[in-house]
């Protein structure tokens, strides 16, 4: 990087004629973070701004008048590589700022169908000044010191690491458009999930067969829109987002749903599998395709799922801490106890056996009992 010189030295075409040519740049600080520079040519030389990254604007005004366009003072220059990093009206060509890279996300996910809150959730967790900040001067120290900060402002840990990873996947997304985003080490270290010292691993992913019918049971007292969505992530084992991209084109005579994949995995095709539902459920469904009619999703957002859905688990006395996503986790731990191959388990819902194994491995453990039987007798006996 060179260093950075007196300012008189570049402020009139006079001692900018004295400087040796040369490629390297002579630099201006300007504002923390924002250099002019000025190349030293045999003819004119050139302004360029650097803040992370470097860009050429403008011709000095070394051999002709400036006009405040191709041509450029000194101050001209300074005013203009400013406006530049900080941005104005009109201007396509700034750099973004953690602001507008969570607006780009959430509009990207609602393209893919994703979840728009999950732009939201980070945006209200930040400052005016981080989210003012240029993605490209972000540092690996100050999106560490963020993400700590809300769990020691009180957020759970497993709040905490879900709100960075999407405030990950932005920044990415970000970099990804503007390759003069060259920092992404810095979110791609800080924001890594934290993990969870000596706490030891949840034993109460499981509902019985009983217990998850009360429950799908009780939401329907709940509420009857509450409830169809309940017993639909407990009987196909689904995630809500897949659950909310149904439509009734996706019912099946059958007795079977057309449940679309979720979107997870890098550049990931959209696809659909068939999944097995009860008659009884078939028959709701239907039901509700025809009352909603076949432009509509089968289910609209339930924006305080999590809440109602523990205030049904304290009606009947069960774990407030659980959530929806129970359903899902008994579904799979279902199958596994059944001894169904991994493989028709992950395909059934829309995962990988490696995921399979890390997250139940405890499961898996109990279910390997069940091969002991057929083994051969100890010789030795």
């Amino acid at each position: 990087m060179a260093r950075s010189i007196y300012a008189n030295s570049l402020r009139n075409r006079t001692n900018r004629l004295k400087l040796p040519i040369r490629k390297k740049p002579f630099k201006v600080l300007l504002a923390p973070g924002i250099f002019l520079c000025y190349r030293r040519n045999a003819g004119p030389g050139t302004w360029s701004v650097e803040a992370g990254w470097l860009k050429r604007f403008a011709l000095a005004d070394d051999f002709e008048e400036a006009n405040n366009r191709s041509v450029m003072t000194f101050y001209q220059a300074s005013a203009h590589a400013l406006k530049m990093v900080r941005g104005s009206e009109g201007d396509a060509d700034k750099p973004v700022t953690v602001a507008e890279a969570l607006d780009a996300y959430e509009t990207d996910l609602e393209a893919r169908g994703g979840a728009k809150h999950n732009a939201t959730l980070v945006r209200n967790h930040l400052s005016s000044a981080m989210s003012e900040k240029l993605v490209m001067l972000l540092t690996e120290a100050e999106l560490a010191a963020w993400r700590n900060g809300l769990v020691a402002g009180g957020l759970k840990l497993s709040s905490a690491n879900r709100y960075g990873k999407a405030f990950k996947a932005a920044l990415a997304l970000a970099a990804k458009r503007d390759k003069r985003i060259t920092n992404s080490s810095a979110w791609k270290n800080a924001l890594k999930p934290i993990k969870g010292g000596n706490v030891p691993p949840r034993d109460n992913y499981f509902l019985p067969d009983v217990t998850i019918r009360d429950v799908v049971r009780e939401s329907y007292v709940e509420d009857a829109e509450f409830g169809a969505l309940i017993d639909v992530l407990a009987v196909t084992g689904s995630r809500e987002s897949q659950v909310l991209k149904l439509y009734p084109r996706d019912l099946l005579d059958d007795n079977r749903v057309m449940m679309p994949c979720s979107r997870k995995g890098k550049d990931r095709e959209p696809e659909a599998r068939a999944l097995p539902i009860t008659p009884r459920l078939a028959k709701l469904l239907r039901t509700r395709a025809m009352a909603r009619g076949a432009n509509r999703p089968l289910f609209d957002r339930i924006w305080n799922l999590s809440l109602r859905f523990r205030v049904v688990l304290k009606r009947l006395g069960l774990d407030e801490s659980l959530s929806p996503y129970t359903m899902r986790h008994s579904s799979i731990i279902r199958a596994i106890r059944a001894n169904v191959p991994l493989r028709l388990i992950a395909f059934h819902h829309d995962t990988s056996v490696v995921e399979i194994e890390r997250t139940y491995a405890r499961y898996l453990n109990g279910a390997s009992d069940d091969f002991r039987v057929g083994l051969l007798d100890d010789a030795a006996a």
